[in-house]
């Protein structure tokens, strides 16, 4: 998009307008509430600081009209007392200004302190929300765009709001004590200083709510562009990167996405700018105006030197003190419309499912329970096409089964259903007679050892990375060497520089980079962590060779003699080695049996297997 074309906003009405600012109304003790949590000290330490210094201008303002006065008196009577009156206001006002200077850095510091631990709070919030929410939720683009909005500035608005309520409160109690002053000598001044910032307030506003509207707006398209950035800059894209020439593609992309923020920031700032403009000069106009007619009564008489003195001063810096009280409120407006953002998320409904609190038991090494999938039912929230239909399948305890299909027939879903990763939309999964949706969620996963196709690579020690498989035995060394024979990594662990203290992957200095062979028994070592009944294993030699392959399976039929296994491949070498098979087409079981039950049956199965094996045989 060139840079001069712009889209145009979602429309803005007085009545969206008014609604955004009630809920504003209604975020701000909960705002308070995240303060309040995270920096009390802190927080009335700066509003006492704040209020204090309220009071300092205008005493500073009256002192200041003394001082010429004072000066003005000397000079015409030429006494030496009156010199030193004027030496000793002028130390009354050097000790005034030495106190706000004192407060004010006592303010910054208290700011620095509670920007860090008010950032620190609400982030945490948003990441323990996350480790709350379901698998669903992530493979939503409506969530990701919620927790972007969250993310992008819910750490600094938080203490921008409850600043600009304690600035808005000493900016109101200085107008205050200006206006007592300022009435002393004329009272409409009052009114024209309030009524020539009244638009520029009105602006304000405007612009901040097209500024977060715009940004809501386009979050989509700014994942988008963080998603550019991630293919140009993470080491898991770069072989194809470089491979297939992308960077130009990729680099255009990003450049066509910025040119299209930028023309649409550009416009904002243009509009603000030339509003900011015309409405200066309004408060300029105002200022000078009763800068003439106080001029005149001074040079008439009517008030001393030191009283026009004091009126500019206490004039402008009202001006000043009633835009900065007008903008602390357009600033809390457009504080409180992200906020919105930071609390939807936050209020994001979980399922009932809530990160563990107290410390978990290592499950006991138990004869795995019969699982029962009764006339089970799947597709995703919003979808209309059916990923499982009508399954039913029983695992006799300790059975070993295997699932074939092609992809997206619904075999990596059976297991995340049995997982509680998702719900079934119609049907029940029953572990030893009970329905999963009545088990506690974590007491069920704790039974269950599994080892991921897309398993992660954390960027850990090796003994972090087998560990994380049972977190309450992270520490426990003897646990995590054993999980390690058990997987098979023993021999990797021992080539390894600084065997499980080696720090593995690129991200981090001292890391030490893997295979994918490699890594995958590491991820295996930490399926083997958890004393687990039921064993579940997606694609688990997809990058082992064939040796590795067999030596895997030799052992699992060694380790894994009391639990149910489920076995996810495409390798017919593996597959027959299970106790029955289950070969899955489009979401319901065509086929079931031992695999010489299946290569009589002469159906898919047998089709499938004879095909690999005319691979091996050709």
């Amino acid at each position: 998009m060139a840079h001069g074309s712009v889209r145009a906003l979602p429309p803005d009405s007085l009545r969206e307008r008014t609604r955004l600012t009630l809920q504003y109304l209604r975020y701000l003790p909960r705002t308070f509430a995240l303060v309040r949590e995270s920096s009390r000290a802190f927080a009335v330490g700066l509003i006492a600081l704040l209020l204090g210094q309220a009071a300092l201008p205008a005493a500073m303002a009256w002192v200041g009209k003394l001082i010429v006065d004072a000066v003005v008196a000397a000079a015409r009577s030429g006494d030496s007392a009156q010199r030193w009156h004027v030496l000793r206001l002028v130390a009354l006002e050097a000790g005034l200004m030495a106190v706000s200077t004192a407060m004010s850095r006592g303010q910054a510091l208290l700011r620095d302190l509670m920007r860090a631990s008010l950032g620190n709070h609400v982030n945490t919030l948003i990441l323990e929300k996350a480790a709350t929410l379901e698998l669903r939720h992530f493979e939503d683009a409506d969530f990701y765009d919620k927790m972007q909005n969250a993310r992008r500035e819910a750490s600094i608005r938080p203490l921008s709001m409850a600043l600009e309520t304690a600035s808005l409160l000493q900016q109101l109690l200085i107008l205050a004590s200006y206006a007592v002053l300022l009435a002393r000598l004329s009272p409409w001044s009052v009114l024209l200083i309030v009524a020539a910032s009244v638009p520029s307030f009105i602006a304000e506003a405007r612009f901040s709510g097209e500024s977060f509207r715009l940004n809501t707006w386009r979050a989509p398209e700014g994942r988008r562009q963080n998603y550019l950035e991630w293919i140009l800059t993470r080491d898991s894209h770069v072989k194809e990167v470089k491979l297939f020439d992308l960077a130009p593609l990729v680099l255009r992309r990003y450049r066509a996405l910025f040119e299209k923020f930028y023309a649409e920031d550009r416009s904002l700032a243009l509009r603000k700018g030339a509003a900011g403009v015309v409405l200066g000069l309004v408060s300029l106009t105002a200022f000078y105006g009763a800068y003439a007619f106080m001029a005149v009564r001074a040079a008439l008489g009517a008030i001393t030197l030191g009283d026009l003195t004091l009126y500019l001063s206490v004039f402008r810096q009202g001006q000043t003190a009633i835009q900065s009280a007008l903008a602390s409120i357009g600033s809390l407006y457009e504080d409180g419309l992200f906020m919105s953002n930071l609390f939807a998320y936050l209020d994001i409904g979980t399922g009932g499912e809530q990160p563990r609190t107290v410390p978990a038991l290592a499950p006991a090494r138990v004869r795995s329970q019969e699982i029962e999938f009764r006339d089970v039912s799947f597709r995703y929230p919003g979808s209309e096409n059916w990923v499982l239909r009508g399954v039913s399948l029983r695992l006799a305890a300790g059975e070993k089964l295997a699932l074939v299909g092609e992809n997206g027939a619904g075999k990596s879903t059976l297991v995340k259903l049995l997982m509680r990763l998702y719900g079934p939309s119609e049907g029940a999964i029953l572990y030893g007679g009970t329905d999963l949706r009545d088990m506690d969620v974590r007491d069920l996963r704790d039974r269950i050892g599994v080892l991921f196709q897309d398993f992660v690579r954390y960027q850990w020690t090796a003994r972090e990375n087998v560990g994380v498989g049972w977190v309450p035995a992270l520490d426990d060394r003897a646990r995590v060497e054993r999980a390690v024979d058990d997987g098979g990594a023993r021999k990797l662990i021992e080539q390894l520089p600084q065997k499980l203290d080696t720090m593995l992957g690129g991200w981090f200095e001292e890391g030490h980079e893997l295979s994918g062979g490699q890594w995958q028994k590491i991820a295996l070592a930490r399926a083997f962590m958890r004393d687990s009944e039921v064993l579940i294993l997606d694609e688990p030699t997809a990058a082992l060779d064939a040796e590795a392959e067999h030596e895997l399976f030799v052992r699992l039929q060694q380790l894994a003699a009391e639990r149910t296994a489920i076995l996810i491949s495409h390798r017919f070498s593996t597959v027959r080695r299970a106790d029955r098979i289950a070969v899955l087409q489009h979401g319901q079981v065509e086929e079931l049996g031992t695999h010489e039950q299946l290569i009589a049956r002469n159906g898919r199965y047998a089709h499938l297997f004879r095909l690999q094996a005319a691979g091996y045989v050709s």
